[in-house]
């Protein structure tokens, strides 16, 4: 017999990765479904203090510069002085709707939103349609 020492042994590892991706694939597909569940026993709250809801504000603007909050109406030259002192009786963590006409200017309506941060208001939305 006559052997041939300067042979080195191969190790073929392609069927080696073909299994590993395929176990990853199925954790891939079934990690994502898993679902942990941890029993938590959570302290009784006290039923006799209720948190008040703040009513909203809505500031209603038409196509011909007429504003309204809350069903009065005010002038817009003199929108920011009235929605001050309007505002002084409210509670500023209420939050305020501006409700604007998509025709109006850009100008109109971001007076109107300064208005209202500069009375007080941080949680200001403005309505879309849709």
């Amino acid at each position: 017999m006559n052997y041939d020492w300067d042979e080195k042994p191969e190790l073929n590892i392609t069927p080696l990765v073909d299994v590993m991706l395929v176990l990853l694939a199925i954790m891939m597909v079934i990690a994502p479904n898993m679902i942990y569940e941890e029993k938590i026993n959570l302290p009784q709250s006290s039923k006799t203090t209720q948190l008040s809801k703040i009513p909203p504000v809505h500031i209603t603007i038409d196509k011909n510069k007429n504003l309204k909050i809350n069903k009065d109406s005010y002038e817009l030259n003199s929108f920011m002085d009235n929605f001050y002192l309007y505002t002084k009786k409210l509670d500023k963590k209420a939050t305020v709707l501006i409700s604007a006409d998509k025709s109006l200017d850009y100008g109109v309506v971001m007076s109107v939103l300064a208005a209202v941060k500069q009375a007080g208001f941080s949680e200001v939305s403005l309505a879309t349609n849709g």
